[in-house]
């Protein structure tokens, strides 16, 4: 016979409700501030006529960095920094607009782009811990099904244990983030690329950007505390 645990009730667990649900909330939100902030300044062409593209290559230049090629890649708001190639891939939403969006999305994965040439040691740290990072997110909730199978508590921690470098990779993925964006605006505002009023209007897009990376973390933290609590409860 299968015993329901008593922190359930009626097919719910009350932790999810209470834990996870309002950080779903909490990141449906940022997805959504995203979206839209992006959207609306995607509208507003920048006086110089300075592309996505254009305003990555200046954030480039401006720090001395000459070996990071700027590419075009498919998809909307699918920018990134790749380490691996040194290459920075813009959508085709960001590469040859002139919006105030896309200069501040660039400028963003520019910003990833200095941290790696100039060793930045947060992103050192986190990238340090990304392969035992990946085994964790593969095998952790894996872990985790079979200790509570086979009753074994020390599976269940050790897949708690598991999930947890996920989060810590979460938190420090924040400030790596946090200081791209503040790499991207001293330079943005340092080098006049943008008006005054433009660059607000590409921080507002940046900031709006970190708030996904802000849910992430709370989502982390949600569901690793949730883990805790049902393996304290189960015992």
């Amino acid at each position: 016979m299968i015993t329901i645990p008593h922190y359930y009730y009626y097919g719910f667990d009350i932790y999810y409700i209470i834990l996870i649900l309002p950080a779903f909330i909490i990141s449906l939100f940022a997805q959504i501030k995203v979206s839209s902030t992006f959207s609306k300044y995607s509208k507003t062409i920048n006086m110089s006529g300075l592309s996505g593209a254009k305003a990555a290559e200046k954030v480039l230049l401006t720090h001395g960095v000459t070996n990071v090629k700027v590419e075009r890649v498919n998809g909307n708001l699918t920018d990134h920094f790749d380490p691996r190639t040194n290459v920075i891939r813009l959508s085709d939403s960001v590469y040859d607009s002139t919006s105030v969006a896309a200069v501040g999305v660039a400028a963003h994965e520019a910003g990833h782009a200095v941290q790696y040439a100039e060793q930045y040691a947060p992103i050192k740290i986190r990238n340090s811990i990304l392969p035992v990072v990946n085994f964790g997110s593969k095998f952790s909730f894996i872990t985790i099904l079979l200790g509570i199978l086979f009753a074994n508590d020390i599976l269940i921690y050790v897949g708690i244990a598991l999930f947890s470098l996920s989060t810590l990779f979460q938190i420090l993925t924040l400030p790596v983030e946090l200081n791209a964006s503040r790499r991207a605006m001293e330079t943005i505002r340092g080098q006049a690329l943008l008006s005054d009023d433009e660059a607000r209007g590409a921080k507002k897009v940046l900031t709006a950007a970190a708030m996904t990376y802000i849910a992430a973390v709370v989502m982390s933290l949600a569901q690793l505390l949730r883990l805790l609590l049902l393996s304290r409860r189960r015992r």
